[in-house]
C-alpha cells in the first residue's frame, strides 16, 4: 500500500516536495486547482473549496490509504492580526465568518486523528489562539533556512521576491497533533527589523498573496527530515 500525505488549502510544490521524492502519494487540495482530480504523476490536485464539513469528503475521495502526515495552510483572511482593523465590518457582514475559517483550520486535526498520524494547521499570529486554543509552536522562515544548500538556496519561482536561504522574518504560528514532532532549527543570518521582501508584496492580487503564503523550503524539508518515520 502507497504511503500518503495530504496537503490542505496548498497549491504549491514546496510543501510536498520532500514527501514526494521519498515516494509518497501526495494529495494536495486548494481552491485554484480545477475542479475535481486532476493526477499529475503521482500528485493527485483537488479542486474546490474546502469548508468546515470537508472532513469525510477528503476521506471519500483518499480512501483507507496508510495516511502518514497531514498538512494544512487554511485561509488567514479573516483570521489574521494584521487585518484587524477590518474584522468589525467582515463580522457586520458575516457573523460566522471567523467561526468557519477556524473550522476550516481543524480539518487537520479531524483527519489526522481519523487516520492516527501527525498533522499541523499554519497561520500567521492570529485570532485562532483565542477562537480555538494557543499555537503549539511559533517559528519564523529564517530559522530554518540551513536546511537548504547552495544549490538550493534561491527560490525556483520567486526569486526576486523571497530571499536567499529563507531569511526573513515571519511570525508564524503551528497548531499541531498526532504526535507530530517540531524539527530542530538551523537558522541562516537575517537581516533585522521587519521583512524588507514583503514590502513588494502589498494589493490583493491573488499572486502576491500566493507568494506571501508560500510555504518556507527549509521549513517543509525539516518538516519532512522529523516527521517521516519510515
Amino acid at each position: 500500500m502507497s504511503k500518503v500525505a495530504i496537503f490542505l488549502f496548498n497549491i504549491t510544490p514546496a510543501a510536498y516536495a520532500p514527501w514526494l521524492e521519498a515516494g509518497y502519494e501526495i494529495w494536495t487540495f486548494d481552491a485554484q486547482f480545477p475542479v475535481g482530480v486532476t493526477l499529475d504523476g503521482n500528485i493527485h490536485k483537488v479542486g474546490g473549496y474546502l469548508e468546515p464539513d470537508s472532513a469525510q469528503g477528503i476521506v471519500d475521495l483518499v480512501g483507507e490509504k496508510d495516511v502518514r502526515f497531514i498538512g494544512a495552510f487554511p485561509p488567514c483572511d479573516d483570521l489574521a492580526v494584521s487585518g484587524a482593523r477590518h474584522f468589525a465590518a467582515k463580522l457586520e457582514r458575516d457573523p460566522d465568518c471567523q467561526t468557519r475559517a477556524v473550522g476550516r483550520a481543524k480539518l487537520a486535526q479531524h483527519l489526522g486523528e481519523y487516520y492516527g498520524c501527525p498533522w499541523f494547521a499554519e497561520n500567521p499570529v492570529s485570532v485562532m489562539a483565542t477562537l480555538w486554543r494557543k499555537p503549539d509552536h511559533y517559528f519564523h522562515p529564517w530559522e530554518y533556512g540551513g536546511y537548504l544548500n547552495e544549490a538550493t538556496a534561491q527560490h525556483p519561482d520567486y526569486p526576486e521576491y523571497v530571499a536567499a536561504w529563507d531569511a526573513y522574518p515571519k511570525t508564524t504560528a503551528l497548531w499541531t497533533g498526532g504526535g507530530f514532532t517540531m524539527p530542530p532549527k538551523k537558522p541562516v543570518p537575517v537581516a533585522p527589523g521587519y521583512s524588507v521582501q514583503f514590502h513588494k508584496l502589498g494589493g490583493k492580487s491573488l499572486k502576491t498573496k500566493n507568494i506571501r503564503s508560500a510555504t518556507p523550503r527549509g521549513f517543509a524539508l525539516a518538516v519532512f527530515e522529523a516527521n517521516n518515520h519510515d
